[in-house]
């Protein structure tokens, strides 16, 4: 899979939203696949129009801190693409790197806001919202 920056690359290539769209799709087809146990209640995100589903692993990392990977999926091609780019710029780094990267930030810098529906934005802040939140308690079992 890409990292951001490779992505940030990319997108910045196409002109066209219609690429960029194509581009999106692409990145969530390359995602590896959820288990089907993983989709379940637990890992369901909340606030999406989509189903949107994410698996944190958390792995100690003595003073570096834990470090979350995630796996994930979705019912809508577009959002898989969007969950791409949340992996690509927060699965294998350390919580507190996670809390300090604004997703939000770089998703509107890339353009995506406009050219999103609000639906998807505000699913967009959930995942976001809910990947912080998973940082923190592994911030928190450590304290």
């Amino acid at each position: 899979m890409a990292d951001i920056d490779e992505i940030i690359d990319n997108f910045s290539l196409l002109d066209d939203w219609d690429d960029r769209y194509r581009y999106l799709i692409e990145l969530g087809r390359e995602l590896p696949p959820l288990a089907a146990a993983a989709h379940n209640d637990a890992n369901k995100v909340q606030g999406c129009a989509s189903q949107v589903w994410l698996d944190t692993r958390v792995r100690l990392n003595g003073a570096g801190g834990p470090v979350l990977t995630f796996v994930g999926d979705s019912d809508a091609h577009i959002v898989r693409g969007l969950i791409a780019i949340l992996f690509a710029m927060y699965s294998g780094r350390s919580a507190k790197d996670i809390l300090a990267t604004d997703a939000v930030a770089l998703f509107e810098k890339m353009g995506l806001r406009e050219h999103l529906t609000p639906q998807r934005s505000n699913g967009f802040r959930s995942m976001v919202d809910r990947i912080h939140s998973d940082a923190r308690a592994a911030l928190a079992t450590v304290a």
